[in-house]
């Protein structure tokens, strides 16, 4: 950030003792207040159902600070004036008396700056509360000033495409599009960002970013934490809406766009919906040959017993819900057509990791004895984060033997200073009012556009048992031959010399 904020801000969290609040929120802000990008004049109103004593409460938060900030623990006499800026408030999301008293709080707030305070009003909810909460918004004149108040609503944004219209529609009846702040983490991370000053700001590679030279594009986040207790979410998701829908495509936005016109928020965005309205749709018999889907089943995970995702919590013993998918999809247009993109995300899998893989095509120069390796770009963006650049050297000595080998960019070995989480750049974006990483109505909407007919095929054919996985692998052995005949595998990076045993 080039010039502090100067407005005071007045943040509301619906949510304020949820998961989200104490991992994510909190230690975010907090992080934006030690490198003093948090406006001078700031307040922070926890909203939650439980009748929690706020001493007790923001012993907890501070907990979950030192749990979870990258910072590490904090000093108590910083954590302390942090603190102070610090209010919980019970409340009932559909009662009235819990929107005045928000009101009242807020206008306190300005009266004591002699200042009216930007508002940011955070869903940190179940996607149930969003409607009738924003709703008392409106209703109270709660966030009334398009140029300084907005909303912040987390995925998922919908539950196909009919409700994410609804709910726009919904929303645009009451606000202005540029207070509807639709957060997705994975963009905010910062190797997601590069990626864009990679491809538009060298001229090395965007020249070869095209059908001419690139053979395919792979795309994995690999989880390997299990459903867990969200099974009850979980189960009315799956990995298609949990993750393709949102955090997949938006990756292959940013790695499949052209490039916009400006650095402006609105062009970016722009370039991102087209991307995704150039999508081939598949009819429904293509669907089977160019999705896979699997289940967890029992195994093992960093040599501890999984259960199946059939015997997780809240998860019904019938369910047909994939936990892992893998697709090969095309983008049709002059720059990547007949290009397949393969995308893959799961649970149980055996390393966390989120990577995108540029695979270059063969050299037409076939003048070495030795079978020359194509190049290949990997853009590791969790754990690690890394770009790789595969290339073919000679070995040293007296004959022309080739071997290929990696050239690095690490972000702790370039840049000194630690990069910011994800959640950090997101909420001081939303604190300055820029957009740019944040999804537009119709983006969303054009997400769901995508996918629907992959629902529509399995929700109309015949339900077929889904193929199942060993927790502790990398999903179906038919994800591998999706790949063919591009490819023999999925590409990761090397696991880390340190994780390794």
């Amino acid at each position: 950030m080039t010039t502090p904020i100067l407005q005071p801000a007045a943040i509301v969290v619906f949510g304020g003792t949820g998961d989200l609040t104490r991992r994510k929120l909190i230690p975010a802000f907090y992080n934006l207040y030690l490198s003093r990008d948090m406006p001078a004049h700031f307040l922070i109103v926890l909203i939650g159902r439980s009748a929690d004593n706020e001493g007790a409460f923001k012993h907890d938060l501070l907990e979950g600070v030192n749990e979870f900030s990258r910072t590490g623990k904090a000093k108590k006499k910083t954590w302390d004036a942090f603190c102070k800026n610090i209010t919980y408030q019970q409340g009932d999301f559909f009662a009235d008396s819990t929107y005045t008293t928000i009101r009242s709080t807020l206008d306190a707030f300005d009266k004591k700056n002699k200042q009216r305070a930007s508002r940011m009003f955070y869903m940190a909810i179940a996607p149930q509360f969003i409607e009738p909460v924003t709703e008392h918004l409106y209703k109270y004149k709660l966030c009334p000033q398009a140029k300084h108040d907005r909303i912040v609503i987390e995925k998922p944004f919908g539950t196909d495409l009919k409700t994410a219209k609804e709910l726009n529609q919904f929303l645009q009846q009451r606000f202005k599009e540029q207070q509807i702040f639709r957060i997705d983490h994975y963009l905010g991370k910062e190797t997601v960002q590069n990626l864009m000053a990679f491809r538009f700001a060298n001229f090395i590679f965007e020249p070869l970013w095209n059908r001419k030279y690139v053979d395919h594009v792979q795309i994995s986040v690999a989880e390997k934490v299990s459903v867990g207790k969200r099974g009850g979410y979980y189960d009315q998701s799956g990995a298609l809406k949990d993750m393709i829908q949102n955090h997949l495509l938006q990756l292959l936005c940013v790695t499949a766009m052209d490039c916009p016109g400006q650095y402006e928020a609105e062009t970016i965005r722009d370039a991102k919906v087209k991307v995704i309205e150039q999508i081939r749709i598949y009819k429904k018999s293509e669907v089977e040959e160019n999705i896979v889907r699997g289940q967890y089943r029992e195994g093992t995970i960093d040599g501890k017993k999984q259960i199946g995702y059939l015997q997780e919590e809240a998860v019904p013993n019938r369910s047909n819900t994939e936990t892992f998918i893998a697709a090969k999809l095309f983008i049709d247009n002059e720059r990547w057509k007949g290009v397949p993109f393969f995308l893959r995300t799961g649970k149980a899998l055996p390393r966390q990791a989120s990577v995108i893989v540029i695979q270059f095509k063969e050299s037409p120069n076939r003048i070495f004895k030795d079978e020359a390796v194509p190049n290949r770009l990997i853009i590791s963006i969790q754990p690690e984060q890394e770009i790789s650049l595969l290339f073919e050297s000679k070995v040293p000595g007296v004959q022309m033997k080739l071997k290929a080998v990696e050239m690095d960019f690490t972000y702790k070995d370039s840049h000194l200073e630690a990069s910011p989480e994800a959640y950090e750049t997101l909420l001081l974006d939303v604190m300055e009012g820029d957009p740019t990483l944040f999804m537009r109505s119709d983006q969303v909407e054009a997400a769901w556009k995508a996918v629907m007919p992959i629902i529509n095929a399995w929700t109309k054919g015949k339900q077929k048992r889904i193929p199942g996985y060993k927790a502790g692998t990398w999903g179906p052995t038919a994800a591998t031959d999706l790949l063919k005949p591009f490819a023999k595998e999925w590409i990761l990076l090397p696991e880390p010399k340190a994780a390794k045993k």
